[in-house]
């Protein structure tokens, strides 16, 4: 590429001309595209892009597959960040961002973006709350609900299935940045399958999703959470047809009132010496049909894949589901594919208090119960994946967090449930689903995951106002962000 083109290029991003960048840009032929003109490009992208819009994502689309050569460079790691930070997703932002820096240290501009990051974070009400998203989405599915229809009655179902689920995606992105679903028709109304996909978190938001939907529509419309129980299920997959009593399991209650699998399937062992993370996509999908996907989460807590029989005596995947309804939950099987039984299986845990003098919060915990793990397991582990994917979608979950000092023992449970229940009588219906809480040596916990959070932090500022405790603070489940206070001591607000 000439150096002529090149300082014309620098000289339109010095004078604001983006689409002239672009234009320019992208009436080159394929083969004179360099990484360098790509990252230029989608530069301009950026920069001609109003925040949200889709130009953003296409500079991302852009960028992307060129980590592998320039991802070590300051400037495609700030492209990357900027993309992201105005498509209102801060999480990934501030790690572009932080490699940014780190190629090149103390830069102002970087540096500012991830302040601004840690903000956003800390206090996230920039991303449309999904309340309001699921309303969105129901109201464009509801728009084109006829066009699916439609295709669905065609007789090669086979021809029309990818642009149904390319227009079923469409008409849901509303509400979801990706959602996994299937169409179909059972004899009596259309059906909308939304699938968790084993996420325990997506279950949460699925299952607010599919309180939302219209009362017009259920009149045509199922829709449920979770694939549903298929007793008679046969997979034909790599040359195999495979039934489910193909498949051995030997099964262990567990102290959740769950189970532990081992499975062993003969017509799975050629594929399991090639690929065995294909052998386990198979049996998660047979063990779905087995039992329904919502009943398979919660009741399942390991699998394990044998390559050769166990000892003992052994059953059919095929009658694991009297198994767990007989020998594990009795009361609780039948409403096992229920998205709201699943969502309240409340798992108890405990902790020991750390010891140090400047401990991070939560790690004064000795006990307390959740029905949402993965949220835990990632703010300990430093991992936000659930918290970036759900932020996307406008759902936050967090925690209110307390003092403890003068509250006797005897009443802290109390406490945190007093405090639950006026908050949701405060706030109203569709804004939060509470999830648990903990008691620890200096502070109480209590866990939610938020559909509107301004509307919720609106609602327990006021609670907390006339509690029993001397300060209040709301934290999300991110690790290293700061929490936001909520009420002061008197002290501190008369000074």
């Amino acid at each position: 590429m000439n150096q002529e083109f090149l300082n014309q290029l620098e000289q339109w991003h010095q004078e604001s001309r983006f689409q002239e960048i672009i234009d320019a840009i992208e009436a080159l032929p394929q083969e004179a595209l360099t990484p360098q003109l790509i990252s230029d490009l989608a530069r301009a992208y950026n920069n001609a892009s109003d925040a949200g819009d889709t130009r953003l994502q296409h500079a991302l689309d852009l960028l992307l597959p060129l980590e592998e050569e320039l991802g070590q460079e300051h400037t495609w790691n700030f492209r990357v960040g900027y993309a992201y930070y105005f498509l209102d997703q801060e999480g990934p932002a501030r790690r572009y961002f932080q490699r940014a820096l780190d190629a090149r240290p103390g830069d102002e501009d970087t540096l500012y973006f991830i302040q601004e990051c840690n903000k956003r974070l800390a206090l996230p009400l920039d991303p449309k709350p999904f309340r309001l998203r699921a309303l969105e989405g129901w109201a464009s599915f509801w728009k084109g609900e006829e066009e699916l229809r439609a295709l669905l009655d065609q007789k090669d179902r086979k021809a029309a299935g990818e642009k149904l689920v390319a227009r079923c995606a469409e008409l849901l992105s509303p509400a979801f940045s990706d959602v996994a679903f299937e169409l179909g028709h059972n004899g009596e109304k259309y059906e909308l399958i939304l699938t968790p996909e084993g996420d325990r978190t997506r279950l949460f938001q699925l299952a607010y999703f599919q309180q939302q939907a219209p009362k017009e529509l259920l009149k045509t419309w199922s829709v449920r959470v979770g694939r549903t129980q298929s007793e008679n299920f046969r997979l034909q997959m790599h040359g195999q047809d495979i039934a489910l009593k193909d498949v051995q399991i030997w099964a262990e209650k567990t102290e959740n009132s769950g189970a532990g699998l081992s499975m062993y399937c003969e017509k799975l062992l050629p594929l399991w010496r090639e690929d065995q993370n294909q052998v386990y996509n198979i049996l998660y999908i047979l063990l779905d049909q087995a039992l329904g996907e919502l009943a398979a989460m919660r009741y399942v807590d390991y699998l394990d894949v044998l390559d050769a029989p166990a000892a003992g005596e052994s059953m059919g995947l095929d009658r694991l589901a009297a198994f767990l309804e007989n020998e594990v939950d009795p009361e609780g099987w039948p409403r096992a594919n229920d998205p709201e039984q699943a969502g309240e299986r409340y798992t108890a845990y405990e902790g020991k208090p750390s010891q140090e003098e400047d401990w991070p919060l939560r790690a004064d915990v000795y006990v307390g119960v959740t029905c949402c793990i993965p949220l835990l397991k990632c703010y300990f582990q430093r991992d936000d994946y659930y918290m970036d994917r759900l932020h996307r979608d406008g759902v936050i979950p967090g925690f209110f967090y307390y003092p403890l000092d003068g509250v006797d023992k005897k009443e802290i449970l109390d406490l945190r449930d007093q405090l639950e229940q006026a908050i949701l009588g405060r706030c109203g219906e569709g804004i939060v689903t509470f999830t648990g809480g903990a008691t620890g040596t200096a502070f109480g916990y209590l866990d939610f995951i938020a559909w509107d959070l301004k509307t919720l932090l609106d609602a327990a500022v006021e609670v907390f106002a006339g509690a029993s405790v001397d300060w209040a603070s709301f934290h999300t489940f991110r690790f290293d962000v700061p929490g936001i206070g909520l009420k002061r001591k008197e002290q501190e607000e008369e000074t």
